[in-house]
């Protein structure tokens, strides 16, 4: 039983005895004690202050009384206010290490028949163009809450949704075929996604060249930019498509293989992916049937155009679009219809969406329209709404080709890792074959922590050369940690040491709070699902590892003489490098084993 369970048991117990409150030790939850003032673990005394009818100090100090008498884990107590600050025997403090190192997998709730299932969206791109900078904070946001989620007993189910139809699609195509003579990812020696990206930057500056000349000719902005010779063709490219014109589906489906197989590597080399995939293309007709079903059932109603609309003002919002007069259908349709074919292939309890903030009025229109369609969990649909990614320079655009490409970013960091670790010293004695692969580790982890580091909800402005200091709140900071427990348990197994018996030791203040801090580990987890943040984990990671590297410069581990007292510290060793990997795997991040 971990501490937290102990002491939750024995509060619950002195509530019974002291003033006959029946209290489940489930919702009786201690805290670390705040660090200015002295104690292990905290217990609120509030919400039992009324039934006692005494004052909150006295309560405090009633049930701290009894916990000393009747709890051997308990030494001393003090009460500040209604906050009972308990000091945990220091021998007592083993036997929580003893149960930390005796589970198999320490902080995660296994998954079972019961457990809710969850699904998760993320990554969602067009597929005109490359992933991008914005797109990888999007998708470590999506993999990372997934793996949090299933650690916490979840069923999970990750989904993403491909853009593969519109005007957009329909830009890079024509490009493609006035300027590509032919090109194919393998005659460029391109990837696919880069490949047709070009192409869509391409027709960008084609389309400008056009309203431009059309401005001059006396035109409005408005009417040049409807009256360009190139979006007229992309727009009958647009219909032929619509009306399943063979050439342009032909063209349109070589294209899209293409950026499907550059979006893979991508995908893989990021360490992440999906368990379905849908496509815009199959889902905005389900969005349109959907929809007349909802106008049949009188949830939605019809303009005098034919269009048809929701009247959501009853709810505290406006009409919203959803058919429009010529039958093609929005973005919400397109929702709707990828929602139903979910709601098909999976007994969904909660779905998330992992979009941007600019999204935020959409999804809350969605959950309103799901709902009133009959979704179960539509009015309990989750978006996970996360703040912009920023360069130090300014913002991205990717009509204008000045995107920081994710492939190009990866690149990048792994070489910028190279050159780091070199100048360390970390690479020495190492093969090229792992110098390699640490670098790919150190390049990858320090992108990922850093964009996961922050809380979600925020902008943050992404700096490559902050991100891959091996000293502060970095990956390459933790992993090297990591590396640093690895090669200590290595050489006490190259030595001989065994572990012997340490419950008789007195661990002292650092060993004390190491422990503490590792105890803590599953609540955090269950806290980052909670309110889908995987900074939590991030920081919560960052504050043991600052812990470690204080009680490794400051004891001895392997000269220690007395056997027990080593015993104790290979054990906190072992188990820091513990949970330091299934965080860090939590986050989607790889860790060495020497470096």
């Amino acid at each position: 039983m971990s501490i937290d369970n102990i002491i939750a048991k024995a509060v619950s117990c002195a509530l019974k005895e002291l003033y006959g409150i029946d209290a489940d030790p489930a919702g009786i939850v201690p805290q670390s004690t705040k660090k200015e003032f002295e104690g292990n673990l905290t217990i609120v005394v509030f919400p039992w202050v009324k039934i006692a009818r005494k004052s909150p100090e006295a309560v405090g100090k009633e049930i701290g009384d009894w916990l000393v008498a009747n709890e051997p884990a308990v030494a001393d107590f003090n009460v500040i206010k209604g906050f009972l600050n308990l000091v945990i025997e220091p021998t007592f403090w083993n036997s929580v290490l003893e149960h930390i190192d005796g589970e198999k997998d320490y902080g995660i709730t296994p998954v079972t028949d019961d457990s809710q299932l969850v699904m998760v969206e993320y990554s969602s791109p067009n597929t005109n163009k490359p992933l991008h900078l914005g797109h990888v904070r999007n998708i470590l946001l999506g993999w990372s809450l997934s793996q949090i989620l299933e650690a916490c007993g979840n069923k999970v189910v990750k989904t993403n949704i491909v853009n593969d139809r519109g005007i957009h699609i329909c830009k890079s195509m024509l490009a493609w075929l006035k300027w590509g003579n032919g090109i194919t990812p393998e005659t460029a020696g391109k990837k696919g996604d880069h490949l047709i990206g070009d192409f869509y930057v391409l027709f960008d500056k084609n389309y400008k060249e056009e309203v431009k000349k059309l401005i001059a000719e006396g035109m409005s902005e408005d009417e040049a930019k409807n009256a360009a010779p190139l979006m007229q063709e992309a727009r009958e490219m647009l219909r032929k498509w619509e009306n399943h014109d063979p050439e342009v589906r032909k063209l349109w489906e070589m294209m899209n293989s293409w950026v499907y197989a550059g979006f893979d590597q991508t995908y893989d080399r990021m360490g992440v992916g999906f368990d379905k995939i849908y496509y815009e293309s199959n889902t905005y007709l389900e969005g349109k049937e959907k929809v007349l079903e909802g106008l049949e059932k009188g949830v939605m109603y019809r303009k005098d155009d034919g269009s048809v609309w929701a009247d959501l003002t009853a709810d505290g919002l406006d009409h919203k679009l959803l058919l429009r007069s010529d039958g093609t259908s929005v973005y919400m349709t397109q929702d709707i219809g990828t929602a139903k074919l979910r709601y098909i292939d999976y007994p969904i309890d909660k779905m998330i969406y992992v979009v941007g903030n600019e999204q935020n009025y959409h999804f809350q229109v969605l959950s309103l329209l799901l709902d009133k369609l009959g979704f179960k969990w539509g009015k309990e649909l989750v978006h996970f709404s996360y703040g912009m990614v920023e360069l130090p320079n300014g913002k991205m655009k990717s009509r204008e080709g000045t995107v920081v490409d994710a492939d190009d970013l990866i690149e990048d960091m792994v070489r910028t890792a190279r050159e780091v670790s070199a100048e360390l010293g970390k690479l020495d004695g190492v093969s090229e074959a792992e110098a390699a692969d640490i670098c790919e580790m150190v390049g990858l982890g320090a992108l990922k922590y850093f964009l996961l580091k922050v809380d979600p909800r925020k902008n943050i402005t992404f700096d490559p050369k902050e991100s891959i200091d091996f000293n502060g709140n970095t990956g390459p900071f933790i992993q090297y940690t990591y590396a640093r427990i690895r090669s200590v348990l290595r050489k006490a197994a190259e030595e001989g040491i065994e572990i012997t018996p340490y419950a008789a030791v007195a661990p002292n203040e650092k060993e004390i709070a190491i422990i503490q801090t590792l105890a803590d580990f599953p609540q955090t987890v269950q806290m980052a699902g909670r309110s889908y943040s995987p900074a939590l984990i991030a920081n919560y990671t960052y504050e043991l590892v600052k812990q470690y590297n204080q009680f490794y410069h400051d004891c001895s581990i392997l000269r220690e003489e007395d056997p027990a007292v080593r015993s104790l510290r290979l054990v906190i060793c072992r188990n820091v490098a513990r949970v330091i990997e299934t965080a860090m795997r939590l986050l989607g991040i790889r860790v060495p084993e020497r470096m």
